[in-house]
């Protein structure tokens, strides 16, 4: 049996949004793109609303509702207020109807009230109404004041905002000016929590890009996503404490994380797992973990030849073994 490479180098992810409309400006480019998560305020039934988000300081009836989950009664109660004109009613309405929170999704209709309390100036209207005329289904396209409503939301602290006009940044002036004009609005959404941005500001400081050079800091940020369970963090991160990166290698730490990655469904992170059980780097040598969690990875499309190879040893009955706990690791 082959000795087996311990990593292969690390992929670069593409930084993509996600929001209830789903235009995607583009942004760095890479192998893999991955989908920003953010959980939106209401979204299940006790979470917190963020009342600034609707241009609101304090709650009422409707957003009380909201809140509960009682989404059929929050519109009922939002809808006369936003057909009188108030712009956090409006809000609220078109996010219900975008989502489809009690009621049919109508994305058209959602469009319309976006629109409305976008002219108001409510930011989460305005990033909402951006995505709209980016794509164009719901309104007719129209870039330039889809980026004037994303600046405009995105100079309020909406972090998504803030991200997304990065992205439109560089996709409106590739190369450096472009990017230089860009990090402040990833390091704004980054510093306010966004996973997906704290996870670019981690690569810009890694790669030395736009000025930026700093593997402590990109560690620091490849930290605060991680812990958000952003997966490809995770995995990143794993690899820096497995090599040592900025000193010792920390191998129990690095397993760990790169556990979590695996266990998120991350396939690099899988294939990585199974040769830290190889080698009992931060763990026991296990070669049935090993090879079951290599098994996953494979069933997706990843291979590797070296752990090709390394499964191949084993015996039959090792290999039987490995199936049927990579079916109960699933």
């Amino acid at each position: 049996m082959k000795p087996i490479a311990l990593f292969m180098a690390a992929a670069v992810c593409a930084i993509v949004p996600s929001a209830s409309f789903s235009a995607e400006p583009a942004g760095p480019k890479a192998a893999k793109p991955e989908k920003a998560q953010e959980q939106q305020a209401g979204g299940a039934a006790g979470s917190a609303v963020d009342l600034l988000r609707f241009g609101k300081k304090t709650s009422d009836a409707a957003f009380g509702a909201f809140q509960r989950g009682l989404y059929i009664t929050a519109y009922n109660l939002a809808l006369p207020r936003a057909e009188k004109g108030d712009p956090a009613a409006q809000t609220l309405v078109a996010e219900i109807l975008s989502r489809g929170l009690g009621v049919a999704r109508k994305p058209a209709e959602a469009a319309e009230w976006y629109g409305k309390a976008a002219e108001a100036g409510i930011p989460e209207a305005r990033f909402q109404f951006a995505l709209v005329l980016i794509d164009g289904k719901y309104a007719g396209k129209d870039p330039e004041r889809a980026f004037e409503l994303m600046k405009s939301a995105a100079d309020t602290g909406h972090r998504l905002a803030a991200f997304n006009l990065a992205q439109m940044l560089i996709d409106r002036e590739p190369g450096p000016r472009g990017l230089e004009r860009a990090i402040p609005y990833y390091e704004k959404a980054a510093r306010a929590g966004l996973a997906d941005a704290q996870y670019a500001m981690a690569q810009l400081y890694e790669n030395g890009v736009g000025g930026l050079n700093d593997d402590a800091k990109a560690l620091s940020y490849l930290t605060l996503a991680a812990r958000q369970n952003f997966d490809t963090a995770q995995l990143d991160l794993a690899t820096w404490l497995i090599e040592g990166r900025l000193g010792k290698p920390d191998y129990e730490a690095g397993f760990a994380w790169m556990k979590r990655a695996a266990e998120s469904g991350n396939v690099a992170a899988q294939n990585r797992l199974a040769k830290l059980y190889v080698y009992g780097l931060g763990t026991e040598p296990d070669p049935i973990l090993a090879a079951a969690w290599y098994i996953i990875a494979r069933r997706v499309g990843l291979r590797d030849v070296e752990m090709d190879d390394f499964l191949q040893g084993l015996t039959p009955e090792q290999q039987k073994t490995a199936i049927e706990r990579a079916n109960r690791l699933r």
